[in-house]
């Protein structure tokens, strides 16, 4: 995993009372106060339907279903995002440790982690919460 911050997130002009009154209070406390939900309690972590994954704050793309797998830990897993400019990505250093922390490149919405142990082709695995993300199924 490479040490630097990329690319760097443009934060949607919304008010902290805006942002409450457009997500639940689950997607606030994981989009904006930067949340975990518990492992296998989110609704897309064993979703296989093919389609995208937009970000539950702004809409933007995120993932597609063709980058999802099954990493066995009860969040969405991904090995890359939809483009290379929609998730951004930083240092985090709470709970005592040093993690990367995947954001939402639009709003700059926490979206969860990105570790490197995930399969070929990039050996990445975004590790998201459900609440982060919107399913858009393929038609």
């Amino acid at each position: 995993m490479t040490d630097k911050t990329t690319p760097s997130t443009t934060t949607l002009a919304r008010t902290d009372a805006e942002w409450r009154a457009a997500l639940t209070d689950e997607q606030y406390r994981v989009l904006r106060q930067k949340g975990t939900e518990r492992a296998f309690s989110g609704d897309l972590w064993d979703e296989h339907r093919p389609g995208a994954y937009r970000c539950a704050g702004c809409g933007t793309e995120l993932f597609r279903s063709e980058a999802k797998f099954d990493s066995g830990t009860g969040w969405p897993s991904f090995v890359a995002p939809a483009d290379s400019t929609a998730v951004a990505t930083r240092k985090d250093r709470s709970l005592f440790m040093t993690r990367t922390e995947a954001l939402c490149a639009t709003c700059g919405g926490h979206l969860g982690h990105v570790f490197d142990d995930g399969p070929r082709p990039t050996g990445l695995r975004y590790c998201i919460n459900s609440a982060a993300l919107k399913h858009e199924p393929k038609d």
